[in-house]
């Protein structure tokens, strides 16, 4: 078990093996690093590749992040930050494999960047768009795991169909590790910021998450809350408790969260509708 969790380690960590855009993520990741670098440089970059120029701006012009304003790469860039921008483009071939191939779990990632938008504003939480980014890279393992432990997946399935167990413990049970962790090994290798590596990391287990507990509670408190919505496919059909770490550090009550669920219902129709339009640009492109 032990070797397998290794094996799986190892292949996150080699983005050889993973779909990714190395020439302008390469680009993107120096000039980022370059504190001479304009915005307008790095939008260049992002803007010679068509395909996830079109991606990145159709996405912050999500429900996610609630702009609807954002029409070039440098508004986005300017709106939503340079990590954020970057954290889309590295995503966006992963993106792609889940909608093809899970439009259930797609959905799920929006729903939970949607409402940890929502709840991050509502409790005046500064760096909402990383919030949200994070929300919506929260299970990039699965996808991960999908694609890398396919003879594995069945068994996983099985496991959570006939021991009710949740996606997470039956990922443990056959391969010593689960989605976050695996989530949490592709961010370290995207060389993603803690702000943003810290709540995929932790957002089932907020004791473990040090600099960024925050933003991992108001993630692990969205992942709930889509959850209990019904809204997407997380992988399994179970809904668990908010952590009471979660409360703690947020001071979440009764009616913070009343408010937030509310708010969410009507924006989930738009993230349904948003969905639909970017499976039809996606098939347009294609």
């Amino acid at each position: 078990m032990d070797e397998r969790r290794s094996d799986l380690k190892r292949i996150i960590m080699d983005t050889k093996t993973l779909p990714t855009l190395p020439g302008v993520i390469t680009k993107l990741n120096s000039l980022s690093e370059n504190d001479k670098a304009s915005v307008q440089e790095m939008a260049r970059i992002v803007a010679s590749d068509q395909v996830l120029s079109a991606r990145i701006l159709r996405l912050a012009n999500s429900p996610s992040y609630g702009f609807y304003r954002v029409s070039t790469i440098s508004n986005a860039m300017i709106l939503l930050g340079v990590n954020v921008v970057k954290s889309l483009a590295l995503s966006s071939s992963i993106f792609e494999i889940m909608e093809k191939n899970s439009i259930g779990l797609w959905e799920h990632s929006l729903g939970v960047a949607t409402a940890a938008n929502i709840t991050a504003k509502k409790l005046g939480i500064p760096e909402v768009e990383e919030i949200a980014t994070a929300g919506l890279l929260h299970d990039i393992g699965k996808v991960i795991i999908g694609l890398k432990c396919t003879d594995e997946m069945l068994d996983i399935r099985h496991a959570i169909e006939t021991d009710e167990l949740y996606i997470l413990e039956a990922e443990r049970q056959i391969l010593d590790t689960d989605h976050a962790e695996v989530g949490g090994w592709l961010a370290k290798s995207w060389y993603l910021p803690d702000k943003l590596s810290e709540p995929i990391s932790f957002h089932h287990n907020l004791i473990k998450s040090d600099s960024h507990r925050v933003k991992a509670a108001v993630v692990h408190v969205a992942d709930v809350l889509i959850k209990a919505s019904a809204f997407g496919d997380s992988g399994d059909p179970y809904v668990p408790m908010i952590d009471p770490l979660a409360w703690e550090v947020l001071k979440l009550d009764e009616k913070l969260v009343e408010d937030i669920v509310a708010e969410l219902e009507d924006k989930l129709i738009e993230v349904k509708n948003f969905s639909l339009e970017m499976q039809i640009a996606d098939a347009t492109e294609a």
